[in-house]
């Protein structure tokens, strides 16, 4: 915990639409991230399977990346840069678990540290 003593952070996850409340296993992290001193500065929330699309087959792919890349949809890496630019956050840490390219990426991306919650102890 020591490692976020100090630290801006923008809490993030990507949620099923089957998830019953994904604000709260936000703000549970964002609580874990207060008790080790950190300061929570935003949180950005990507929903999968809440859409308006038309096409069929979306209820079999809620439990994967919306981006192999990423892990979030353009967009939602579009905002969370923002956040991350607009807050002078130095530390993204996500809910979901991160495969080491989406973490490089995501860094690349957001300009700050990216890292998931398991890998601080956090889960």
């Amino acid at each position: 915990m020591k490692r976020l003593a100090g630290r801006q952070v923008v809490v993030a996850g990507l949620f099923s639409a089957k998830a019953p409340d994904p604000t709260a296993q936000l703000e549970h992290l964002a609580g874990r991230v207060r008790a080790g001193q950190g300061t929570v500065v935003g949180q950005v929330l990507q929903r999968r399977g809440v859409s308006r699309s038309r096409r069929p087959g979306g209820a079999q792919r809620m439990e994967y990346p919306l981006s192999e890349k990423t892990l979030l949809g353009s967009g939602k890496v579009e905002e969370l840069a923002a956040l991350c630019r607009t807050t002078g956050a130095d530390l993204v840490l996500f809910w979901n678990p991160l495969t080491a390219p989406q973490r490089e990426t995501l860094e690349a991306l957001t300009g700050v540290d990216v890292r998931d919650a398991a890998s601080l102890g956090l889960d």
